[in-house]
């Protein structure tokens, strides 16, 4: 017997709708728009969309979501749901279906539908005539406006930039370039406005008036002649740094993983010292954590400097690593996952955590070079989240009594080992009060060892202001020098 004829897919037959003019429209979408009765446009906010009479347009989804990637997503499920009812639709996009087009490549990649595009004319057409270039010879780059902070990174020479659609599209794409010298400012720049439409304009401008210069639309572009500094190029100049320190400092030259462990946890606390000196009121604050953070940003460089001469991996494994581990982990963000409060997303992402490392126990992944405090803190967490646990504080709270009292009885029994192992526990119970409280427990001592450390400090000044030796002093005095500095700190 002959084989069953194979059953043919829905089609979708994808037209353009050209930079803007009616006459750049061509005959062939014309002639299909005609033959194909069932009719889509992904927006009507276009001027040649009146071409496409009795068209569904997918402006309602535009209004609706709060991201432009949702918005693809669901054009293109519903065209699919489209196509395979009535068998073949016909989808109109601005210019060209081939130039910029999401929900396209979303078609294309689904089997379960064909897709033909008929050519068109799209804006880039227009505008290398209306610049008088030829974007081969000049090597322009196009660049999607929405993506400019990533995807003109380390770029340089002619830019053109698409889908900025709005006056804060160009704010955020002209403060992506991190230039606090200035030394942009004076880029020269070209906003192309309704190409191929009775109202297009050419304005010429620099890089600091790109979102002043015009209200831009739907039909506004942009183009660089020649970008300078492109995103992240800051970034780019302090990786190449770190490497010609490493290939020519001697000190950097001579520096392992290993040996640099202690600089590393050094430069980490600092940057919390400087957290908790800043003051909201204060600007000037900031200035000790953009140092800080600095420091330990080239700690991170330096241990991927080391390893890319190697051999074994680069910055550029660290960052993607990071990348897609952060967006696995927030399913609410990046999937369809919905979250009520930031406990479910802790929650969440344990539960992926566990998944992806394949872990049996619950403390696996607590790294043991924690301070002694913070490895306490977080066992303890960890315990808990298994239900081993006092419900509340009340429970917890009674442990210090009774471990003080074992530390006091193992004292007298003057036994070293056993002092050791009850103060152990004693602190293990502070520790597990903090926790209920939400009291993360190393913050809170280094705090109290500061306020002590500020408020001896201030009895060492009485003592030299009154010739007081402290060596001498006996308790009493040191106690009312104490207390007259906690009294004016009150």
């Amino acid at each position: 017997m002959p084989a069953p004829p194979e059953r043919q897919r829905p089609r979708v037959v994808v037209v353009g709708l050209g930079p803007g003019g009616d006459d750049h429209v061509t005959a062939e979408t014309l002639a299909e728009i005609e033959r194909v009765p069932h009719r889509f446009l992904r927006t009507s906010v276009h001027p040649t969309a009146h071409l496409v009479p009795g068209a569904a347009s997918f402006d309602d989804v535009y209004e609706r979501a709060s991201r432009f990637e949702d918005v693809y997503a669901e054009i293109a499920d519903r065209l699919v749901t489209a196509a395979t009812e009535h068998g073949e639709i016909v989808y109109a996009v601005p210019g060209s279906p081939l130039v910029l087009e999401r929900t396209v490549q979303r078609l294309r990649a689904d089997d379960t539908v064909e897709v033909r595009l008929v050519p068109a004319l799209s804006f880039l057409d227009v505008a290398w005539a209306r610049l008088g270039i030829d974007p081969v010879e000049v090597g322009v780059t196009l660049v999607d406006g929405h993506e400019f902070a990533t995807a003109a990174a380390g770029l340089s020479g002619a830019v053109l930039v698409a889908h900025t659609h709005a006056n804060w599209v160009l704010s955020d794409i002209k403060l992506s370039i991190d230039d606090p010298l200035g030394a942009a400012d004076d880029m020269p720049a070209v906003v192309l406005c309704a190409l191929g439409t009775p109202d297009e304009r050419i304005v010429e401008t620099t890089w600091s008036e790109i979102d002043r210069s015009v209200d831009a639309d739907h039909l506004t572009s942009l183009y660089v002649p020649e970008l300078r500094h492109g995103p992240a190029d800051g970034y780019a100049r302090f990786h190449q740094l770190a490497r010609v320190l490493r290939e020519q400092c001697p000190w950097d030259i001579e520096q392992t993983h290993r040996s640099l462990v202690p600089y590393l946890i050094e430069e980490t606390y600092e940057v919390v010292d400087a957290i908790e000196a800043l003051d909201p009121d204060d600007p000037t604050t900031d200035d000790e954590l953009i140092e800080e953070l600095g420091d330990l940003l080239y700690q991170i460089e330096f241990h991927a400097t080391i390893a890319e001469q190697e051999g074994r991996f680069t910055i550029a494994d660290v960052t993607r690593g990071i990348h897609d581990k952060l967006v696995r982990r927030h399913p609410h963000v990046f999937g369809d996952v919905d979250v009520a409060d930031p406990d479910e997303v802790a929650a969440n992402w344990e539960a992926i955590k566990r998944a992806e490392k394949s872990r049996t126990s619950v403390f696996d992944g607590v790294a043991g070079s924690l301070p002694a405090l913070s490895y306490a803190h977080q066992i303890q967490r960890k315990a808990a989240k298994v239900g081993f646990d006092w419900p509340d504080v009340s429970g917890a709270v009674p442990k210090i009594a009774e471990e003080t009292a074992e530390v006091l009885a193992a004292a007298d029994g003057d036994d070293p080992e056993a002092i050791h192992d009850e103060v152990g526990d004693l602190l293990f119970a502070v520790v597990n009060v903090a926790r209920h409280l939400g009291i993360e427990p190393e913050s809170a001592l280094r705090a109290a060892t500061t306020k002590f450390r500020h408020r001896f400090e201030g009895v060492e000044r009485l003592a030299a202001e009154r010739t007081i030796d402290l060596r001498d002093a006996d308790l009493p005095t040191l106690d009312a020098l104490w207390d007259e500095v906690k009294a004016s700190h009150e």
